[in-house]
């Protein structure tokens, strides 16, 4: 069982930055495959940035140039650096570990983001 705790969600006006983490559990970390959901009010929950184990990277299109995620394998942490913020990415943020990338995650309990 993997356990997944983010951290810094807030409230931020448009253009501002924030950075998430995610602390998880698990001795194997490193072979993780990671990732980034959001979920808005009255829509479903959509993929923002994956990472694999290689440091391969993918992002939702809508977060392409704006959005970076990052791993840290010693400290078992993964990050979300993002900029240029819109009220459109106004969501809960949540992190997601998929041990064996097969592309079942356990996800955490979720961090606020508010763009105003």
């Amino acid at each position: 069982h993997v356990q997944l705790v983010e951290s810094g969600g807030g409230s931020v006006q448009a253009g501002g930055s924030l950075r998430l983490s995610c602390v998880a559990s698990g001795y194997t970390y490193r072979r993780y495959c990671m990732g980034w959901f959001r979920q808005a009010p009255g829509k479903e929950r959509e993929g923002v940035a994956t990472i694999d184990s290689s440091g391969s990277v993918t992002y939702a299109d809508s977060v392409k140039g704006r959005f970076t995620i990052s791993r840290d394998n010693p400290h078992n942490t993964l990050y979300l650096q993002m900029n240029s913020l819109k009220p459109e990415d106004t969501a809960m943020y949540y992190c997601a570990a998929d041990p064996w990338c097969t592309g079942v995650y356990f996800f955490g309990q979720g961090t606020q983001v508010t763009v105003s």
